[in-house]
């Protein structure tokens, strides 16, 4: 790459020899002015306007008209003895963080190469220094006639410089914004985040010019005498009236297009299994009903419970009592008559009654 500008890095009372290199090229398709009657170039010549004479390149030369009209000379040797220290020195003056730098205020780029031998080193220290610190480099610089401002950084194994505009030079968005009143719902914002999800990311180095692609398709079809393609007809924009239904169209068409993307990369994923437990038995609510048994909790996963109830007298409706005296048999016996007992009991438990009515009698 041809250096544009030779110089020297001020890195406090470090100076490194650097030789200034562009960092960008354009691709964009450039075109002659021509007469349409007969094809013939149209060329600029500059003339002299007090000889009316074409002039060549190596008689002409700079400077500034007055506010009179009156032109005052400037030759590039006064502009190499300016009493400034960057004009052949990129002199670095701070060190701050990159978020500090506003994205509006970055123009051209280029590389700083290394000027000989004897620059490896330094410009090794200050690269590494840089890359440790996560600071990027303020400097200034003259550079076509005027000092400029720089942010130097690094970029892979090299020092890359970029211009930067002077603050005052960013205009403020001052009437650019809408005017306030406008309300944005929660609703809206969820729509908008799921397009911007749906769109997802892309690898910039994945995009290209399709416009400069498009021009040179049409000069290859005219050089050969083909009729040049002709561009798909666009459907015409529908008018939006519902920003809610034009998010939703939007996130519906954005997971449409991506439908196939999305199929290949799914993975499927089986649930993992629940252990087998046997359920719990129910707990007691101090209720009418109960279990007696280990044998019915077990069997009411298959069948109801067998319930054994005795009625009580009048005096004590509320207390329920159930006796299990057998495994298989269980005897119910209640008596409907004007007593106040009711009993329920096997053989043995008759005997013993009676015998206890006798004793009290």
């Amino acid at each position: 790459m041809r250096s544009i500008w030779n110089g020297a890095i001020s890195f406090g009372l470090v100076s490194i020899p650097i030789k200034l290199v562009n960092a960008t090229e354009s691709h964009s398709v450039s075109f002659r002015q021509i007469h349409t009657e007969d094809g013939g170039r149209i060329r600029y010549r500059k003339v002299c306007e007090l000889e009316d004479r074409e002039v060549t390149q190596a008689e002409i030369g700079k400077a500034y008209e007055d506010a009179d009209g009156s032109m005052i000379p400037i030759t590039d040797e006064d502009l190499s003895q300016l009493p400034i220290p960057t004009a052949r020195t990129i002199e670095i003056v701070a060190f701050v963080p990159e978020d500090r730098i506003d994205p509006l205020q970055m123009g051209s780029a280029y590389y700083l190469a290394a000027s000989g031998a004897p620059a490896a080193k330094p410009y090794t220290l200050l690269r590494e220094a840089l890359k440790r610190s996560n600071r990027v480099a303020i400097a200034k610089f003259a550079l076509r006639g005027r000092e400029r401002l720089g942010m130097l950084r690094v970029v892979g194994d090299a020092i890359a410089m970029h211009g930067l505009l002077w603050p005052d030079e960013v205009r403020a968005p001052e009437g650019v914004a809408p005017e306030g009143g406008v309300t944005v719902r929660e609703q809206e914002l969820d729509l908008a985040d799921a397009l911007m999800d749906t769109l997802g990311e892309i690898d910039l180095d994945d995009l290209h010019d399709e416009y400069q692609e498009a021009v040179e398709e049409v000069i290859a079809a005219k050089a050969a005498g083909e009729r040049p393609p002709e561009a798909p007809a666009e459907a015409a924009p529908g008018k939006v009236l519902d920003l809610m239904a034009a998010l939703e169209s939007s996130v519906r068409a954005a997971r449409e297009s991506r439908h196939g993307e999305e199929a290949e990369d799914a993975e499927v994923r089986s649930l993992p299994q629940r252990e087998s437990s046997a359920r719990r038995a129910p707990k007691e609510t101090g209720g009418k009903k109960s279990t007696s048994t280990a044998a019915k909790k077990a069997a009411a996963k298959k069948a109801e419970p067998k319930k054994s109830t005795a009625r009580s007298s009048a005096g004590s409706a509320k207390k329920t009592a159930a006796k299990s005296a057998a495994k298989k048999a269980t005897a119910k016996s209640t008596t409907r008559s004007g007593d106040k007992a009711s009993a329920k009991s096997t053989a043995k438990s008759t005997d013993k009654k009676t015998a206890s009515r006798r004793r009290s009698a």
